[in-house]
């Protein structure tokens, strides 16, 4: 009889062994993570000012924006394709990635004066050229971690960001003590993205990167990546699009407010894209639904435990998050609490729904996944941008889970041709998630209504 043994599933080599392990950082990883942020906030918030918090939430977007925006796919080309290994196109990605960072820098510069003046900010159009040399900076970063995520080797990966993290915090906290200014946030984040860069070339198995070029690597990439592109910049009015919005009609302290509230009470959506990510992703591409009724079966059970899990953690948070603010957050920041639980409320349709975006890549079916993301970015848009000069944060809050149920029947119709839809994880779900948001505006109707009221 064959035994079970859970230190040989911890050591083995085998999709469930990996996938388990991976589980295991990726969960170490993101809670570290969560943890190190809020301690980083809870100091930072103690030494600067609210309106530094609100210009440096701008300067995230704008940098997210040019990210998002020219995004090629490269790591997600590299563990979809088959030839994922070969030291050719590793190194011909890599290339591709340093010259992507580099053309970004330069936009940045020509960029920065228009985004100054669109958000009314002067002082923007000093900061964002040098924040955005994180971008040049991090295109240099090693493939090597993009080939350990392939394999579902997680435990360097995860050990270099949460070292990069502390770092940064300390850093951050330095320099925000000597210059007492938004400056040390931006300082910060540059030494802690060197560190991280060099981290991936030396602490991190496999070759070597080197400059290369291969003509049929780089269209393999760029075929790849061309919906990527598009869905990137639909990606990024989906996940950034409230603070792009909310920055032109709200006051700096309002979405410093605004930005608190929602870091914390987006950790189940965060986990479920970093999970979907370096977990989902791979075992999509390496397990089809549609080869087997056992595939299917597995990724099941997969998500129905990880579904559960976070929205558990969104009823946590909803029932917890307005006190959590007033004992960590001085009174400045206390409307974030409410904010807080409406946010972790409005997302669990999204924590519901995001791994089927894991599947249309992992099938390599970029196409529909593009589209998926073209309509949910262009309906969620619309509702931020009326909602937000109608109710101000609350429409901002509420504008992404409209978008997730809205486009809901085109996400299923898509999945379902790959084998993936289960519309019985959805359904049990979305009844939890009713229950969920019953009970938590029951308790906190009070808090509610302060944001409502737009008490900053």
């Amino acid at each position: 009889m064959v035994q079970f043994s859970p230190s040989a599933l911890m050591r083995g080599e085998g999709t469930k062994a990996r996938v388990v392990r991976g589980t295991m950082m990726t969960l170490v990883g993101f809670g570290g993570s969560k943890v190190l942020r809020l301690i980083s906030n809870l100091i930072l918030t103690r030494i600067l000012f609210p309106e530094a918090f609100g210009m440096m939430a701008l300067i995230t977007v704008f940098v997210g924006a040019l990210e998002m925006f020219s995004d090629m796919g490269v790591k997600t080309s590299i563990i979809q394709s088959k030839r994922g290994h070969d030291p050719v196109y590793l190194n011909t990605a890599w290339t591709v990635q340093i010259l992507r960072g580099l053309l970004l820098y330069v936009a940045a510069l020509f960029l920065a004066g228009p985004a100054a003046s669109f958000y009314e900010e002067p002082l923007l159009a000093q900061l964002l050229p040098v924040a955005t040399l994180s971008m040049a900076i991090s295109g240099f970063g090693s493939t090597k971690e993009a080939t350990a995520n392939k394999k579902i080797l997680l435990g360097r990966i995860t050990a270099i960001g949460l070292g990069c993290q502390a770092l940064g915090i300390v850093i951050n906290a330095g320099m925000a003590m000597w210059l007492q200014s938004v400056w040390g946030l931006v300082f910060g984040g540059i030494v802690a993205n060197i560190v991280k860069v060099t981290l991936t070339h030396v602490a991190l198995p496999g070759e070597r990167n080197r400059l290369a070029w291969n003509w049929e690597v780089f269209w393999d990439i760029f075929h790849f990546g061309k919906y990527i592109f598009v869905s990137s910049i639909a990606g990024f009015l989906i996940n950034q699009g409230d603070r792009a919005i909310l920055g032109k009609f709200v006051s700096l302290t309002e979405l410093a407010v605004y930005n608190i509230g929602w870091l914390m009470a987006s950790i189940p959506m965060a986990f479920n894209r970093l999970f979907g990510r370096r977990i989902l992703f791979p075992l999509y591409a390496e397990k089809p639904p549609s080869e087997s009724e056992a595939n299917r079966r597995n990724i099941a059970r997969v998500r129905f435990v990880m579904t559960a899990c976070m929205l558990s953690i969104s009823l946590a948070l909803g029932i917890t998050g307005d006190w959590l603010i007033q004992t960590l957050y001085l009174p400045a920041y206390h409307l974030a609490g409410p904010i807080l639980v409406l946010v972790a409320l409005a997302g669990m349709p999204t924590v519901i729904t995001a791994a089927y975006g894991g599947l249309l890549l992992g099938s390599g079916d970029s196409r529909s996944f593009t589209v998926l993301l073209i309509v949910t970015a262009a309906v969620q848009t619309t509702c931020l941008y009326f909602g937000v000069q109608a109710y101000g944060s609350l429409g901002a809050i509420l504008a992404p889970a409209i978008a997730v149920v809205v486009v809901y029947p085109l996400n299923a119709m898509l999945v379902h041709r790959h084998g993936g839809w289960n519309p019985l994880h959805d359904g049990v779900y979305a009844l939890v998630a009713l229950g969920i948001t019953t009970v938590v505006l029951t308790l906190h109707s009070d808090a509610v209504a302060r944001v409502l009221a737009g008490e900053y």
